[in-house]
């Protein structure tokens, strides 16, 4: 099942934008997927492409997000979340080319997410896991 959800997202990812040059059929076994998700990790880097795969894995609240190129969209596979979006990233710091972390989000959308939930999160808007009752596995597809 999750194979399926990851080839659909790749699909979306790929839709997303006609500009990229095609990377060649990638296939991950569930193997490595398990153990990406024991750890949280990268599953898939892009190899130049516009869209990158994770296997994110969250067992406490995060920091305020924003990544200035990059789309998220995240599948929710198992646990539940309180996700905010929008608003002001409170103690706002560059950590990486395109990338800002901060303290919390506020005056957000509040959202309730659980499994099989998905969320678009467009570039340049604050997210945030504000409470997580864990471990909250997701994939999430980065398209630039």
């Amino acid at each position: 099942m999750r194979s399926l959800v990851l080839l659909g997202f790749l699909v979306l990812a790929g839709a997303l934008s006609a500009q990229a040059a095609e990377p060649p059929v990638t296939h991950l076994d569930s193997s490595q997927v398990a153990s990406a998700f024991e750890r949280g990790a990268v599953l898939f880097d892009g190899r130049g492409a516009n869209y990158m795969v994770h296997a994110s894995r969250r067992d406490a609240p995060g920091q305020c997000e924003i990544h200035t190129r990059d789309t998220d969209i995240i599948y929710v596979l198992e646990g539940v979340t309180t996700f905010v979006t929008g608003g002001t990233c409170v103690d706002p710091e560059a950590t990486g080319e395109g990338e800002i972390r901060g303290r919390a989000v506020a005056r957000g959308e509040v959202r309730h997410l659980r499994k099989g939930d998905v969320v678009i999160v467009p570039s340049n808007t604050p997210h945030w896991f504000k409470e997580v009752d864990g471990p909250v596995l997701y994939y999430v597809v980065k398209v630039r």
